[in-house]
């Protein structure tokens, strides 16, 4: 899917106009708007081509990030929490798996069936995924 312009530089990544648009979940043409209005600053590579600094695509996605408003009242220390609706409920005796579609992200939780009928999940109700992790995994693609 993504490929970098260039040489691979760690820090350094130059993204094509159609890889920006998959990032974020936009037309080319779309970032061929954006771009020509000045709103995504841009480069020219080495082959002609417009590329867009990682670090400044990352500015304008955070940007245009516009999440669901958090429905419950009280407070917490989790900060990564993903507002969606559940989209299914497999359930058996004692265990269940809950899928929810959040945004663009798909995000399952595994609880038990008591919780799910407790909290009355089934597919179309709205739910607050809440992530409190130590130990999460990045990785980055390998350079091209």
């Amino acid at each position: 899917m993504f490929r970098s312009c260039g040489p691979y530089t760690p820090g350094m990544t130059k993204l094509r106009i159609r890889d920006a648009a998959i990032f974020l979940g936009v037309s080319d043409d779309t970032v061929r708007r954006w771009v020509d209005a000045g709103q995504i600053p841009h480069e020219i590579d080495d082959h002609r081509r417009k590329v867009i600094d990682g670090r400044s695509l990352a500015e304008f996605a955070q940007s245009l990030a516009n999440p669901m408003p958090d429905p419950s009242v009280v407070s917490r220390s989790a900060r990564n929490r993903f507002v969606g609706l559940v989209t299914k409920v497999t359930s058996d005796l004692v265990m269940s798996q809950v899928e929810l579609q959040c945004g663009p992200f798909r995000v399952v939780s595994l609880m038990s069936t008591e919780a799910v009928r407790e909290l009355g999940l089934e597919p179309g109700s709205v739910a607050v995924a809440v992530v409190k992790a130590t130990n999460v995994i990045v990785e980055t693609p390998h350079p091209t």
